[in-house]
């Protein structure tokens, strides 16, 4: 019965600590998410800044 019991706390403390891994993995997606969005509305606002032009690292090279 004590192994039981040990095996359960065990157990018990695992899912305690991957609960805790999960809500931190959780928080830290949510603010990655934000600062991708946020990255993309400044660089549609760049693109159209600059006329919809291509960006020269874009374009293929002359010789092509």
């Amino acid at each position: 019965m004590e192994a039981l019991e040990e095996q359960i706390a065990h157990l018990t403390r695992t899912v305690d600590d991957l609960s805790e891994v999960i809500a931190r993995q959780e928080r830290e997606i949510a603010l990655l998410t934000r600062r991708v969005q946020l990255l993309l509305e400044r660089e549609a606002e760049r693109e159209q800044d600059q006329g919809g032009s291509i960006a020269l690292g874009d374009e293929r090279p002359p010789h092509w």
